[in-house]
């Protein structure tokens, strides 16, 4: 696959929010990019509040922009904070750089998107992430 697909990012989504379900996680938006950082497919459950999305998509375009999951930029970011500081200057402020964010590959390695989670803490947003991402078949990169 060289591209996430509408019924991929759909299956990603619900995944992750029936696993937010079964641990009885905090109310989640979850956000599906492809490889170019654009919006697949969005969700946010009730009682989730308004920001997320913002959230969720800063967690997911800074995987998608960087090439780095959420938990790898949160590392850069305490071991060179100036790089993060100005990668977000670069990308409009728009990075969220915690885990939460993750890289999706195909079965080559390739990177086709990114999945963005907030709502509970970045690693249960992250742990929903993959779940989601698994479910449809494809690489999870935290």
């Amino acid at each position: 696959m060289t591209r996430i697909t509408l019924e991929a990012a759909n299956r990603i989504i619900e995944v992750a929010l029936a696993t937010a379900a079964e641990k009885k996680l905090k109310p989640l938006a979850v956000i599906v990019l492809d490889a170019g950082g654009h919006a697949i497919a969005y969700a946010r459950q009730d009682g989730a509040s308004p920001g997320r999305f913002q959230i969720a998509g800063g967690k997911a375009y800074g995987a998608v922009m960087l090439g780095l999951g959420g938990r790898a930029q949160m590392a850069r970011a305490e071991a060179q904070a100036y790089f993060i500081a100005a990668a977000n200057g670069a990308l409009d402020g728009r990075l969220v750089p915690v885990p939460g964010g993750v890289l999706v590959t195909d079965a080559s390695g390739t990177v086709i998107g990114a999945v963005g989670i907030s709502g509970d803490t970045s690693d249960n947003d992250e742990a929903c992430a993959v779940a989601g991402i698994e479910a449809a078949g494809l690489n999870a990169q935290p």
